[in-house]
């Protein structure tokens, strides 16, 4: 992924800070297409054992990428959390032999949010996603997100 490092570049995240997220799957492959690497992405997303003292309130998966909204906990970064959910998703996807080769481009897009009006309407556009991608006509229709707001 061209200009990766410039995203990394002078990256700071801040405790309890809220962040939407995006992560792109290597080449922008369909990874996520199938219902096994989908599910066992979903169950990590939702692992309190991996995401630590930090929380996601809204995320979805997509065929070649995630969303989701993070908040940042005591003594964690967006690059860690990022960086464990990658990790442990890539480790547990080949161990089940659901994929081979490498799965997540090596960057991540962040946005912080400025203000907690930001929420509901980004939450909003996250699970409607596979709705304007023509993967569901409604959200309870496609299985792979959630939000603490439903």
């Amino acid at each position: 992924m061209q200009g990766h490092k410039a995203l990394r570049k002078g990256r700071f995240s801040q405790e309890y800070n809220i962040y939407h997220v995006t992560v792109v799957t290597c080449q922008r492959q369909h990874i996520f297409s199938s219902f096994g690497t989908a599910s066992t992405l979903a169950k990590i997303l939702n692992s309190p054992s991996v995401l630590k003292t930090s929380s996601i309130s809204a995320w979805v998966i997509m065929p070649d990428h995630w969303h989701a909204i993070v908040q940042v906990g005591r003594y964690d970064s967006l690059s860690k959390v990022v960086g464990r959910i990658k990790a442990i998703s890539t480790r547990v996807i080949h161990n089940e032999r659901l994929w081979e080769g490498d799965i997540w481009s090596k960057a991540f897009h962040d946005r912080a949010l400025r203000s907690e009006s930001e929420l509901l309407p980004l939450a909003r556009y996250i699970v409607a996603n596979p709705i304007r991608a023509g993967l569901a006509q409604k959200a309870g229709n496609y299985p792979f997100w959630n939000a603490v707001w439903v």
